[in-house]
């Protein structure tokens, strides 16, 4: 079960390979509870249960629009035959074409780096996003998170970007660089969200690591030197914070990952690499002095603030004074935190 509070909602798996949730059931339940709207943006669709939600959903007259990553829906190499499928990737295209033919609204993306979202706005009035892809290794092989918020303030934020996206504004051509959206408060708990490129969300994980006291903790798939977040944490390591994280074991061992300056720091640090049941770690989470959750689309790297399509959601705030904020944020930062030490507990392997 997902851990709750009032109109907020945090999942954690895959279940498959020991996580609390179930993240297919999870995404297609959000799909299914939809009446009039649905606006899906997401990276890749692959996942044949989510795909048959979207159609149900139109089957009841739901309207649904639908933005993709248009590299998955190509191919770098041109068929002999382009009328017989195959080819990388082919279920994509397979599910494409079977929504095409319900009649839905469907655009690749305009950018031309990495269309990374991953987010629905459900009837106006609620948001489902994370580090999750419509993919069926995405919810079923790799370590991924889903948040869940029941707020019109916070769906008519997504859903102003999901207009952007469709108007094709984006990276260094994004003609909006609107301003941050206004911070609220759901169910006690304070949200803050924060769009790449224009609202830096780089800078924004730095501002909360620097307000942190006593320890960060987090699970990344691509964590570059290319980001100034390594800086932070080296910074907050010599002030004697505990940094303490999990890395995906291939990206952690790139000649560009900050693995090497952040664990001589002092961090401690674990990979996780791939085996029978897991694929990927592929959340991007941190929590901060067991807290506050940063969570969302968004992986540490310069090209994912400066030039791809990202999302971070954060909810918490450190400097709240309300002891039933503190309190509520306290138990939801708990969920993620565990499922952190269940990661490197079960999979890691630690950094030497």
């Amino acid at each position: 079960m997902p851990k709750t509070k009032g109109n907020v909602e945090l999942y954690m798996g895959p279940k498959e390979v020991g996580g609390p949730d179930d993240l297919c059931v999870a995404i297609v339940g959000f799909i299914d509870g939809a009446k009039k709207k649905l606006d899906i943006a997401v990276q890749e669709l692959d996942c044949r249960r989510i795909a048959d939600a979207i159609i149900r959903a139109r089957k009841r007259k739901v309207t649904v629009r639908l933005v993709l990553e248009a590299s998955y829906l190509t191919l770098n190499k041109a068929r002999p035959d382009p009328y017989v499928p195959g080819g990388e990737n082919e279920m994509n295209r397979f599910l494409h074409d079977a929504i095409l033919r319900s009649a839905i609204n469907v655009h690749s993306d305009f950018n031309p780096e990495i269309f990374h979202q991953k987010f629905i706005v459900r009837d106006g009035s609620a948001v489902l996003t994370g580090s999750t892809n419509f993919t069926d290794t995405g919810v079923s092989r790799n370590l991924n998170h889903l948040v869940i918020v029941h707020d019109r303030k916070v769906a008519n934020t997504y859903t102003k970007e999901f207009g952007e996206i469709q108007q094709g504004h984006f990276g260094k051509l994004n003609e909006g660089h609107d301003k941050a959206p206004k911070d609220v408060v759901v169910s006690n708990l304070p949200i803050r969200i924060a769009f790449a490129p224009d609202h830096h969300p780089e800078m924004e994980i730095m501002k909360q690591m620097l307000k942190a006291k006593n320890r960060i903790d987090f699970a990344i798939f691509t964590f570059a030197q290319s980001s100034a977040i390594d800086d932070t944490m080296i910074q907050l390591r010599q002030s004697g914070l505990t940094v303490r994280g999990a890395l995906d074991g291939i990206m952690a061992n790139q000649k560009w990952a900050a693995t090497r300056p952040v664990k001589n720091a002092g961090a401690e640090l674990y990979s996780v690499p791939k085996n029978g049941n897991v694929g990927k770690l592929h959340h991007k989470l941190m929590v901060i002095d067991e807290q506050l959750i940063i969570a969302g689309s968004f992986n540490y790297t310069g090209p994912a603030n400066q030039l791809n399509d990202e999302n971070i959601i954060i909810i918490g705030d450190l400097e709240s004074t309300s002891a039933e904020s503190k309190n509520a944020q306290k138990q939801m930062a708990k969920y993620a935190l565990d499922e952190i030490n269940r990661i490197i507990s079960t999979f890691g392997v630690k950094i030497p």
